[in-house]
């Protein structure tokens, strides 16, 4: 049996024109190709806001399990129109929640983390159905409680789907025609990129860009899923998300990515011993927030030290709580949400030098101060303000000719 996955995000499926209009994107792939599909929905575009907005006006605990009961009704939704929709159009469909896959996940509500996929039900199914509608973003734990993968999860859903399928290749369908070298609504010279690596689009990933998530791309990288990132809105190739070998031109800077969604912590007079990064980064990690950049000095006199590092926004608040009710002890503690971390991306890094010089030189004129510096293989990343987006990435942009 030959499986694709076809994913379409909340944009895809904005309102029911356009899912009529996905509905014969998966119609026409079935007839000319005769395959199966598994489509998978994210919810209708702006649903998954107010469904967290109408929570939080009771709660702001994202690891309470209703939280996650609530918002994975969008994706319900979502199912359930496109399914009607296919089989309107001659297409014998279903939909699918997580839980009815099933698609097993830890309990670690709000961020959770897929086990396994038993794909036995969905090879039943295929016997009386072309298309499956799986609801994207969610599954169940082995408490029996609906969980949900984390803001953009549908991209993990869709891949682990491909995986446990073995399915031929996993079609991720957005509002834009592929994968650009910057955000276009913010750099008009921003181009499109045929081919990327599965490295590339990783970085670029964590590091803001919202085409597709993090975890579905490691998780297409482990297991060799093959990713097509196009348009719902055109029938143009978008990006293929390919192997390192497999790309023979290996631009110094592939693309540039932004993330406003982070917010930057201070701990300020901290003891200079051994240990305590290790248990302040303990007690973050056990209240399960994820730190990124981080950058530590010492004072003259070496015996304090000051510790900076990043979180997401949303985990800010509870960050600060934890560490001021924790045993560490430090001198002063400070956050700021109003900072934007920019990150330059691209194998060719790796044989290449002057490419930091070249950023940094970029943004000294344009007076831009940096706060934070971090750095990979293919990656640098730097902390500003973010009133100094806009400016900083088309700066970039030029600087590395990413226009031609």
């Amino acid at each position: 049996m030959s499986i694709t996955i076809m994913k379409f995000g909340g944009t895809s499926v904005g309102n029911l024109d356009r899912i009529k209009k996905a509905a014969k994107i998966v119609k026409s792939k079935i007839l000319k190709e005769k395959q199966k599909i598994i489509v998978v929905v994210s919810a209708m575009s702006g649903v998954t806001n107010n469904l967290v907005k109408s929570f939080n006006k009771i709660s702001y605990d994202i690891d309470n399990p209703e939280y996650d009961v609530i918002l994975s009704t969008g994706e319900q939704y979502s199912s359930g129109v496109m399914s009607t929709v296919l089989n309107s159009v001659g297409i014998r469909s279903r939909s699918l929640q997580g839980w009815q896959v099933p698609i097993l996940t830890d309990n670690n509500h709000s961020k959770a983390r897929i086990n396994s996929i038993n794909s036995e039900q969905i090879k039943k199914l295929f016997k009386s159905f072309d298309a499956l509608v799986v609801a994207g973003f969610q599954g169940i734990s082995r408490e029996n409680r609906i969980t949900t993968l984390g803001r953009g999860g549908s991209d993990t859903t869709a891949v682990a789907l491909a995986i446990a399928t073995k399915s031929n290749c996993c079609e991720i369908f957005t509002d834009v025609e592929g994968i650009f070298s910057s955000d276009p609504r913010i750099v008009k010279k921003a181009k499109k990129i045929k081919k990327i690596t599965y490295e590339e689009i990783l970085e670029m990933s964590s590091a803001g860009s919202k085409v597709l998530h993090p975890r579905s791309v490691e998780l297409a990288m482990k297991y060799g899923i093959k990713i097509h990132v196009r348009s719902s809105f055109t029938s143009k190739t978008g990006t293929m998300v390919v192997k390192e070998e497999k790309k023979l031109e290996k631009e110094i800077v592939t693309g540039i990515s932004s993330s406003d969604y982070e917010a930057n912590i201070s701990l300020k007079g901290i003891p200079d011993k051994p240990g305590i990064a290790g248990n302040i980064f303990s007690l973050l990690s056990r209240a399960n927030i994820n730190v990124d950049m981080i950058v530590q000095n010492i004072t003259d006199d070496g015996k304090y030290a000051s510790l900076t590092f990043t979180v997401p926004v949303e985990d800010c608040s509870r960050s600060v709580k934890v560490l001021k009710e924790s045993k560490i002890k430090f001198k002063q503690i400070k956050f700021d949400k109003n900072i934007c971390k920019v990150s330059i991306v691209g194998v060719g890094m790796k044989s290449n030098v002057g490419v930091a010089k070249t950023m940094f030189e970029t943004l000294a004129k344009k007076n831009i101060n940096i706060q934070v510096i971090s750095t990979s293989e293919i990656k640098i990343s730097v902390l500003i303000n973010s009133k100094e987006k806009k400016v900083a990435l088309n700066a970039l942009h030029n600087a590395y000719n990413l226009h031609r």
